[in-house]
């Protein structure tokens, strides 16, 4: 599905701090507030002041939610009646299954062969049509978006879609009304809808603090463009780090990540096996490979980083019982 230069501007006047007030208005009644919390064990293990944001105590067990509620909520009752079609590796197919549940709306997700199991069991478990098709993500989107003409399904982007965004920047919209002082805000990259919430949030409210996004230096798409200054595709995005594995980014985040981010930090995949394994014991939560990656990242900045305040978003706690297997197996 192509996007134009005019189409993505427009998309991009959408994106604003208004909206995002919008959407918390929205999703107030749906969803908790998520906890800021501050876990000593952490602080004192990284010699960094840190709070993490945890959207892994979501519905869904990952912030995506947040975004599927807002835009389903938005969507024209027409589209409703004719049902919705996504592509997923896991957490944005489960947010817009439940999503379009909670609405009584038709949802069809594909995913790629060998897709998360547990990820793929929920997304039926909230009502959706379930198709495997393809090697990765980018394969089962192109089969995603043929449905829109062959069965008039409406195509819920993973990021080109303003009402995701402002829905998922109700995140750093919680965070900056709980502390407002928080100096630095570290962010997973894989499709962007995160860290332009993040953005769009933090560049009205609190200009100076810093946003770093993080990607995995096997799924290093939108550092390798944001590098470039323009788009670049991979061949492959090898990493167990499901919400990062992204062989092409999307125009409408990319845009607003290219201009305003302040860095992009890769992290090895030895580095995020070590954070999900640190936020075990250190917190005693769960965390999935992109939720573990910011961590990672404060973990390698630590030096850099030891006289701000920093939050952390684990955006998702959705790791299945094999890759958990593995990450602790040291």
């Amino acid at each position: 599905m192509e996007f134009t230069a005019d189409t993505i501007e427009r998309m991009r006047g959408q994106v604003s701090l208004e909206n995002i007030r919008k959407a918390q208005d929205t999703i107030a009644e749906l969803l908790p507030k998520t906890p800021l919390l501050r876990h000593p064990v952490l602080v004192e293990e990284l010699g960094v002041e840190l709070a993490v944001k945890h959207e892994n105590h979501l519905p869904t067990g990952a912030f995506k939610i947040r975004g599927g509620m807002n835009y389903m909520a938005r969507l024209p009752e027409d589209q409703r009646q004719r049902g919705v079609v996504t592509a997923t590796r896991g957490n944005h197919g489960q947010s817009v299954a439940l999503a379009a549940s909670q609405y009584g709306v038709r949802c069809v997700v594909f995913v790629p062969h060998g897709n998360n199991p547990e990820k793929n069991a929920a997304i039926r478990a909230y009502g959706a049509e379930l198709i495997e098709h393809g090697s990765d993500f980018d394969e089962a989107r192109l089969h995603a978006e043929a449905m829109v003409d062959s069965d008039g399904l409406t195509f819920v982007h993973p990021a080109n879609e303003p009402d995701l965004i402002n829905g998922v920047g109700t995140c750093a919209l919680e965070v900056y009304e709980e502390f407002p002082g928080l100096d630095v805000y570290v962010v997973p990259l894989g499709g962007g809808s995160g860290t332009c919430g993040a953005i769009t949030v933090l560049r009205a409210l609190k200009p100076e603090a810093r946003i770093i996004g993080v990607q995995a230096e096997n799924a290093s798409v939108i550092h390798d463009s944001w590098k470039a200054g323009s788009i670049v595709t991979t061949k492959t995005a090898d990493t167990f780090a499901d919400g990062l594995a992204l062989r092409v980014p999307f125009a409408l985040p990319f845009e607003i990540i290219r201009e305003q981010i302040d860095d992009i930090v890769l992290v090895t995949e030895e580095e995020i096996r070590d954070a999900v394994r640190l936020y075990l014991r250190a917190t005693h939560n769960l965390a999935e490979g992109a939720g573990a990656a910011p961590l990672a990242a404060i973990k390698k900045m630590a030096s850099e980083l030891k006289d701000f305040d920093v939050v952390a978003v684990l955006s998702g706690g959705n790791i299945d019982a094999e890759t958990l297997r593995w990450v602790l197996a040291e």
